[in-house]
């Protein structure tokens, strides 16, 4: 079977088509079929044009036309179509229901209906992007919002099949009227390799006066921050402090538009700043250096509908890491944690109980090291790529809407 993902933007700034997309094809690739990757670099531009291979996959950047109003959009959409119908897939698989991936997905849509195509047409949706989503924290106009919005329900019921990455989004999808046996729950997974491998016992962090060592209180989150009001991680951070005195916060990420500084604010008008070390964005090639530095992990997430609907990869980092984790029970947490067993779930809000999670684990190291143990064999054993890929496979053997 030949495949065909198309992305709404390139593989280098967001995660959707690196952390997602490229493990699928890799699967996909791994079992023998033909997988190949389109992306409109709009988001990195140096990558225009160019093509590569990648474990099997073929990568495909399209050139991307000059930024004229409007004829932008139309042409990038047209290249995308165009490229993926060159490689006469079985199967073209559009990455979210929206911007170009959407506008893609349009496209084949009408040509199928028109008789000029017999590809089978499958979206993938990995967030909630209209209302109480993206749609709430996105730097988008008016009109794009109202037209996310659209593009969501459009698409995700004008397709053979639906790849859901979160049971939210599954229960979006049946809202919508798809019939469940075209919803196929794909929840993101573990890639088989050693890159969460344990380091040496130490290291240091550029730019930072610290020296992590395995053996230290090092608590660790690693986020894009707008998961959580940063005020609740604050007073996460204070509690701790309080009950583990020589306690140190290793913060791993970057905010969508500055998010971090209004946390690293607050940490210096609660005292907190001598305990905190902000490693900034770290490249999936040095991760694994970082969570190896730490002794406990935490999840915090607001309970909201695009919390609800995510499914974080950094949290399948973390477990597959070895780390034992504290995460807020909110949408896909309790599908990767068994509480008490592969991680601690705590209630959404409730910040003391947060607290004690986190410092129960850092005074009990037996209990830190099985849970951890727990989390990694789970992950690997349970949610790997190379087990998902058979449920993907069940999306494409999905006859036409009509069959």
């Amino acid at each position: 079977m030949r495949v065909v993902f198309i992305g709404p933007f390139g593989l280098r700034v967001k995660g959707t088509m690196s952390r997602r997309a490229m493990p699928m094809a890799r699967a996909l690739a791994a079992k023998g079929h033909q997988a190949d990757v389109i992306l409109p670099p709009w988001d990195c531009p140096e990558d225009s044009g160019r093509e590569w291979e990648e474990e099997g996959v073929g990568v495909h950047n399209i050139a991307l036309p000059p930024r004229f109003p409007l004829l932008f959009h139309l042409l990038v959409t047209w290249r995308l179509v165009r490229r993926a119908l060159a490689l006469k897939p079985d199967v073209v698989h559009c990455f979210k229901p929206k911007a170009y991936a959407g506008l893609s997905a349009t496209v084949l849509w009408f040509l199928q209906k028109l008789g000029l195509t017999k590809v089978r047409l499958v979206v993938d949706s990995d967030d909630r992007e209209g209302w109480g989503g993206w749609n709430e924290i996105g730097d988008y106009t008016w009109a794009q919002k109202r037209f996310f919005a659209w593009q969501e329900r459009w698409g995700l019921t004008h397709c053979d099949a639906v790849t859901v990455a979160s049971r939210a989004l599954q229960t979006l999808a049946w809202s919508l009227g798809v019939a469940p046996k075209r919803v196929f729950y794909v929840p993101n997974g573990a890639v088989i390799n050693s890159q969460f491998s344990i380091p040496n016992s130490q290291f240091s962090i550029p730019n930072s006066q610290f020296t992590f060592r395995v053996s230290c209180f090092t608590v660790l989150l690693y986020t894009r921050f707008f998961e959580f009001r940063a005020e609740r991680v604050i007073e996460v951070f204070e509690r701790v402090a309080a009950e583990v005195p020589e306690v140190r916060f290793l913060i791993v990420g970057k905010g969508l538009s500055g998010e971090e500084e209004k946390l690293l604010r607050l940490t210096d008008q609660r005292g907190l700043s001598d305990r905190i070390v902000h490693a900034g964005w770290v490249e999936l090639t040095e991760l694994p250096r970082y969570l190896a530095a730490a002794s406990v992990a935490i999840y915090p997430l607001d309970d909201n509908l695009l919390n609800r609907a995510r499914c974080s990869a950094k949290l399948v980092d973390l477990m597959a890491a070895g780390l034992a984790i504290v995460a807020e029970d909110v949408g896909q947490s309790s599908e990767y944690i068994e509480h008490g067993r592969s991680g601690l779930l705590v209630r959404a809000g409730d910040t003391g109980a947060f607290a004690q999670g986190v410092v129960r684990l850092l005074q009990d190291k037996s209990l830190r090291v099985a849970l951890g143990n727990e989390a990694r064999r789970r992950v690997y054993e349970e949610f790997t790529w190379e087990r998902l890929v058979e449920r993907i496979e069940r999306a494409y053997q999905v006859g036409g809407v009509n069959g």
